[in-house]
């Protein structure tokens, strides 16, 4: 009779489901509903302080807000909340602690040094490619919302959005969320590194072809490095890393 009392051991783990992730289709609409979030809480700011400033949606307002330096860092930083309350809800589906399905654990040094000597391999690589082409180093629309955010006194603010807040909501999506579901899926390891880069370049379409191309490469070693560390912390530092020193070359050309 054991098996009737809902208390007893056998009845709960008759009725208790195991934990599951999400393979390829699940993980991309569910992909799909984060990115919606995180847009919604950037652009929501937004729509607000012009409908706050004109009394209606002026897209030249917003044109203008867009290139604001503070108020693109605070978009940024709103996007971070609507990331973790979308990807909890399908984590906390699967029946899988968040921490343990986003693979939010630290790693070895060893894996800290190789991380770091690839990105600069990878980076320093571009950074020659782009001069030897007479490419610009840098995105000159950063150039301008760094001045921005300088001439307001909010450059710190420009920073933490840009070098802390946005590496860690991307890879919670990309390498975090995505990854994850799409390396246990027919994919494998090698297919969702190459289609969660895919993904995370295609998230910064404010860039010519040239910066994709270095964005995607860039995504790709972050997946490997995702793999080999099994930790989205370490990506989140190299991508923050990566983001801090593009942001000091672009304020000390910018200045010279």
């Amino acid at each position: 009779m054991d098996s009737l009392d809902p208390d007893s051991p056998v009845a709960a783990a008759a009725t208790s489901r195991p934990p599951r992730v999400w393979k390829f289709r699940g993980t991309a609409l569910w992909g799909l509903f984060i990115f919606a979030a995180m847009f919604i809480g950037q652009v929501a700011p937004v729509l607000a302080i012009v409908i706050w400033r004109t009394g209606k949606i002026d897209m030249v307002e917003i044109d203008h807000v867009a290139h604001d330096g503070r108020m693109l860092a605070l978009t940024v930083i709103f996007g971070l909340p609507a990331v973790l309350a979308a990807t909890w809800l399908p984590v906390h589906l699967s029946r899988t602690p968040f921490k343990e399905y986003l693979a939010l654990r630290w790693t070895t040094w060893q894996n800290v040094v190789i991380g770091i000597v690839a990105m600069i391999v990878v980076v320093e690589g571009w950074d020659l490619l782009s001069r030897a082409t007479g490419h610009e180093v840098t995105a000159g629309f950063m150039g301008d919302i760094l001045k921005s955010a300088t001439a307001d006194g909010v450059l710190w603010l420009a920073v933490l959005a840009f070098a802390v807040v946005a590496p860690f909501t991307e890879e919670l999506l990309a390498r975090g969320f995505l990854y994850r579901g799409w390396s246990e899926s027919f994919l494998r390891v090698p297919g969702a590194i190459v289609l969660s880069s895919l993904v995370w370049t295609a998230m910064h379409v404010q860039y010519d072809l040239f910066f994709l191309g270095e964005v995607f490469s860039i995504g790709i070693v972050l997946g490997y490095i995702r793999y080999r560390s099994q930790s989205i912390w370490l990506t989140t530092l190299l991508h923050g890393l990566n983001n801090l020193a593009a942001l000091i070359q672009t304020i000390v050309m910018t200045q010279s």
